[in-house]
């Protein structure tokens, strides 16, 4: 059995568990194959498990296994058979987890939480590593916030800073960065949101779940249970609680004043004074960008490169002006600007020009918009008001049923920065605790950055204004 998925970075690992029936299937034998092409070409990890097989069974094609492949060579092709016999020997070489039948020194569940944890802290590296190429300016903020992070008198430290502003990214990074350091970590993302959306002791219940490694359900205002509150004074755990706006109900209320001693909570806010109010130790408020990164930002989006190309370079540091070092502007704006001729170029950045300074963050961002279609506007809308964590099969099913070309248009959307697709964070988080049902289902999801999602409902409201008039 081989786990796998669509993304470059998770295709890195396949997890191979070996059983005693193993060789007897066509359809296994044909994934290992598969896998060994990959492993070849793409330079894949696999990581084998052999569960109650001996490994020597597996590189010698001995025992039962050798019965299996001889019923193979009675019914397929000898070249077919020779590459699969070829592919099972060679897994039976790596390095991997042993489980003999009878000789458990711990139970099985003990086996495969190393075994997720392993891969999961692989992929972690790798999926650090691959964003840290593609972050522009974000590097000395970086720094400053682990500096400030590994201070002994530093348990909980607030990102501030305006929407776009990066303060998520840069949790995100330094999170990465730091995590392997503790026991237990959650990272809990649009914080608001969640609350509204399933209840704060609902979300309560799954970062406690998620650091304690079993399921909790607490009914109560405060956690109460003297159980739970000595568990997590004895862990060292890192949490992040990621755009917050009240302090009571969204930092007190999830328990970060019983984390054990050496643990971390990153806060990010736009309010400075709920950091405050939340007892922040430090507070590190995220600037804008520079000018030099903003245009290195800017033109990755724009032109796909560094720098501006020939002919663009007094316009893009207009835009790059008008942004005011927003990244999620500069990103917006650049990826709507993407292939664009000069003249609608030009036609833009008169726009812009007009705005006041207060107004143009907004503007970019908003002219994005504009530039689309209207049943890409419709999608950009319905989605902001109704689908934004949803699973995107799902939403490309419903929305199927109201607009013709669904999936062009979510593509747009993708390319112009105005959504993206992401792997649901209760199912990458899952693996620290639990990983529901619908998650396995359904593990990518549509996502949308809150400042965005705040523009279309302003849109859809002003819309319903005018119609009422």
């Amino acid at each position: 059995m081989a786990s796998s998925s669509s993304s470059s970075t998770l295709m890195k690992y396949h997890v191979f568990l070996s059983f005693r029936d193993y060789a007897s299937s066509k359809s296994c034998l044909v994934e290992l194959s598969d896998i060994k092409i990959r492993k070849r070409s793409h330079g894949h990890t696999v990581i084998p498990i052999f569960y109650h097989v001996d490994p020597s069974n597996v590189r010698n094609i001995g025992g039962s296994f050798e019965t299996s492949f001889e019923e193979h060579e009675s019914k397929q092709a000898t070249d077919t058979v020779q590459r699969w016999k070829s592919a099972f020997a060679e897994i039976g070489t790596l390095k991997g987890w042993h489980i003999e039948e009878g000789k458990f020194e711990r139970p099985e569940s003990e086996y495969i939480k190393d075994v997720v944890e392993y891969v999961i802290k692989k992929l972690t590296n790798i999926g650090f590593e691959s964003a840290s190429k593609e972050l522009v300016g974000i590097e000395y903020q970086k720094n400053a916030i682990l500096k400030l992070i590994k201070q002994n008198d530093c348990r909980v430290l607030g990102l501030w800073g305006m929407g776009g502003q990066g303060k998520t990214t840069l949790a995100e990074v330094v999170y990465k960065k730091i995590s392997s350091e503790f026991e237990s970590h959650c990272f809990l993302q649009n914080v608001r949101e969640e609350i509204g959306n399933q209840g704060k002791k609902s979300l309560r219940n799954e970062l406690l779940s998620k650091l304690l490694n079993s399921k909790v359900d607490i009914d109560t205002p405060s956690i109460g249970s003297t159980l739970t509150q000595e568990r997590l004074n004895k862990k060292k755990v890192l949490v992040v609680l990621d755009d917050v706006d009240d302090h009571l109900d969204q930092i007190d209320y999830m328990g970060v004043k019983y984390f054990g001693f050496g643990s971390k909570t990153i806060i990010t806010s736009r309010d400075r004074q709920v950091l405050e109010s939340g007892g922040a130790d430090k507070i590190h408020e995220v600037k804008r960008l520079n000018e030099n990164d903003s245009l290195q930002l800017f033109s990755t989006f724009a032109f796909k490169q560094l720098n501006p190309a020939v002919g663009f370079q007094d316009l893009s540091r207009r835009f790059v002006k008008y942004t005011q070092g927003n990244p999620l502007a500069l990103k917006v704006l650049g990826s709507d600007l993407n292939k664009r001729s000069i003249d609608y170029w030009e036609s833009k950045v008169e726009k812009l020009k007009d705005c006041p300074p207060e107004k143009k963050i907004s503007e970019a961002l908003k002219s994005s918009y504009d530039g689309l279609d209207i049943v890409e506007q419709n999608i950009f809308l319905d989605i902001a008001c109704f689908f934004k964590g949803e699973p995107i099969e799902r939403t490309k099913h419903i929305l199927s049923g109201c607009y013709k070309g669904v999936e062009c248009g979510i593509n747009k959307l993708v390319d112009k920065c105005l959504i993206s697709v992401s792997s649901s964070r209760n199912f990458s988080l899952g693996f620290f605790g639990y990983c529901t049902t619908r998650h396995l289902e359904f593990p990518y999801i549509i996502d949308m950055h809150d400042t965005l999602e705040e523009m279309a409902k302003d849109i859809v409201c002003q819309e319903s204004k005018n119609l009422g008039n």
